[in-house]
């Protein structure tokens, strides 16, 4: 996992989420999944560039699909994005930096 990202699991999922003071966004992925290794540089870049703004997390289906069920993911990837806690955003595919830096405009500090 690249630096800057956490890796997740079943056990340290809720106290993450819920203890993260800046938005956290969570990486619903799998191994096997095209699409999620094709965003991964994309997470990574933002990881890198918003340490402070924004966190980003990622989460393994295949080991932690208790997860993936509790919160209705029916396709990889999908992105949640979390504020205080509380589930905020869902994007499902596999963006471009631009585009999800778009859609993740109104949780960074320029737009709070």
């Amino acid at each position: 996992m690249s630096e800057g990202i956490v890796t997740l699991t079943s056990a340290t999922f809720d106290e993450t989420v819920n203890s993260s003071t800046t938005p956290i966004l969570v990486d619903f992925w799998a191994e096997w999944c095209a699409p999620c290794k094709a965003i991964a540089p994309t997470l990574e870049a933002i990881a890198r560039e918003q340490v402070g703004n924004f966190a980003i997390a990622k989460l393994n289906v295949d080991d932690y699909g208790d997860i993936a069920q509790r919160f209705g993911v029916m396709s990889i990837p999908t992105l949640l994005v979390f504020d205080q806690g509380e589930l905020k955003k869902t994007l499902v595919g596999a963006l471009g930096k631009g585009r999800l830096l778009e859609e993740l405009k109104e949780f960074l500090p320029s737009s709070r």
